[in-house]
Order: C-alpha cells, then structure tokens, then sequence
C-alpha cells in the first residue's frame, strides 16, 4: 500500500496503524532496499507543507524534516549556515538536491551523511513526532550508528532544531572525494567560529566519514579557544590525537591511515577557510 497524507496528524495516525516505510524525497528509498522491489507499505511525508518550511520560534530556527537542499541553498539565513549551504551544493547531483530532504540524510545514517557534520557544528536537536507526542533529542543521541537512530517505528522526524545562541560567526564546510558531484565522500569538516576582536572565542569542528558516527572534536575546540587567529595554528591542529576521537576504516575510497592524514588537512582547510570569511564580511554582517 501507498499513503500519501498531506498534514502531520494523518501521517502519525496512519503510522500507528501499522509498519510503513517512510519516504521523503525518495533518493535512498530504493537503493537501500537491496532488494529487486520495494516489498513494503509506504507513507509519502513529501506532500506535507508544514515539513518544508524554515521558521524562528522562541529560542530556536526550526527546519522543517522536509526541507530540501536546493531549498536550504537558497534560503537567506545568517553566515552560521554558510557550511550548509556548501554541503548543500555538494549532495549527490542537482536533482539529488532539488529532492533529497534534510531530515531523510539524518534518518538515513550513513556514516557520509553530509549534513551531520554541519547540524553537530550547530549544535542541532530533531524534534521526534507521534501519535504519543512529541520529543527532543540532541543529534548525537539521535544517531546511533552506521544506518541506525533512535527513531522508532511509530515516528517521524519532523524538524531540526537551532539554538539561536548557535547562530553566531562563519563557517566552512570542506569535503574530499574523488569527483565534485555524485561521490561519497573519503573526509569532510564542518567548522564554525566566533571571534572576540581576533581571538577565537568560540569554535565547533565536526568531521565526517572518517567514524560509524560524524563526530565533534571537543578536545581540539577547547585547545583553539583563546587562540589569535592572526598566529599559526597549524602546531595545534597537527598535533592533536585525532585516532582517540575518530576510527576510519580501509575502503575502496581511502585507507583508515590516509584518512587520518587528510582529517588534518581538512580540519586545517576549514579553519583557514572560516576565518578569511571574517577578514571579508566582517563578525556578523
């Protein structure tokens, strides 16, 4: 069976019902069946328009689960989101993004799920709905591991939530693969930075593909904190222990060694790269 509902209440009724399948903008729906046909029932969330908008409530920017990348790409939002807007031009192909959803790249888990990066560097929660009400997890709660969330099979992710106190500074998101477009990525870094005069004041850093889980680099954001952004950074960067915060594995697109270095790298590239957008734009503008 197919249910295509077109408000959030129908979609949670007709979940409680039974065991559906839940598709979005469908880009992963059949891939990851692995199998010849879809064999099981289906609930379309794409219809419902109170997914697709982005709005500020109280103390929070609330993105609706059904939020394309297109549509984040073109959405006017503070320089905090530049590192989603990046990711967003580089997920799958053009029409990955005209229909890919924000919410199916987090339900979907993959340890190269661009936006995990960048939702951690923002300190994300997703708001889970159901017919038994609804809840708040923070994102690193939310994904378990590897194609596996605390969603369970009476809910949908609904929307991500921002904290406004997140929304300060710039960001960067660099990500390395093999080709621009259509590629899983071998390493990618979401880092955001807040400046007081030219010391950093605060900064969050989130790697990618490089663990079952995308990861936030606590440690290295502390020893970065307090640092003038005129100085080299590089020792710090470097030196840091990235094997006691990330586990890559040896795959067809990279060995766990060459990930560690290029992690560096990357981790380098977006730092540089965040804090010359300062020297651009200037702290909030």
């Amino acid at each position: 069976m197919y249910y295509r509902p077109e408000n959030i209440n129908d979609a949670i009724t007709t979940l409680s019902k039974g065991e559906l399948t839940i598709a979005a903008g469908c880009t992963d729906l059949f891939p990851t069946t692995q199998e010849d046909s879809l064999g099981s029932n289906i609930l379309d969330i794409s219809a419902i328009k109170s997914l697709k908008s982005i709005t500020i409530e109280k103390e929070f920017r609330r993105i609706g689960s059904g939020v394309t990348w297109t549509d984040l790409e073109n959405e006017k939002l503070p320089n905090c989101y530049d590192m989603l807007k990046e990711c967003s031009l580089q997920v799958g192909s053009r029409q990955i993004q005209n229909l890919g959803t924000i919410g199916g790249n987090l339900c979907n888990a993959s340890p190269a799920a661009d936006g995990v990066p960048c939702l951690l560097s923002l300190d994300a929660s997703v708001e889970l709905i159901s017919t038994n009400g609804k809840r708040i997890l923070k994102l690193d709660d939310f994904i378990k591991g590897s194609r596996n969330t605390e969603l369970k099979k009476n809910e949908i992710l609904s929307a991500i939530l921002i904290p406004e106190k997140a929304e300060r500074g710039h960001s960067s998101f660099v990500k390395l693969g093999a080709r621009k477009y259509l590629v899983i990525s071998i390493a990618m870094v979401a880092c955001k930075i807040n400046l007081d005069g030219d010391i950093i004041s605060d900064i969050a850093i989130s790697i990618g593909s490089c663990s079952a889980v995308a990861r936030r680099l606590g440690e290295l954001e502390n020893t970065l904190i307090g640092k003038n952004v005129n100085s080299d950074l590089t020792q710090d960067i470097y030196n840091f222990d990235y094997k006691n915060h990330i586990s890559p594995i040896n795959d067809i697109r990279g060995t766990d060694a060459y990930r560690l270095e290029v992690a560096k790298v990357l981790v380098k590239n977006s730092i540089i790269d965040t804090i010359n957008k300062f020297k651009k734009k200037g702290q909030y503008e």
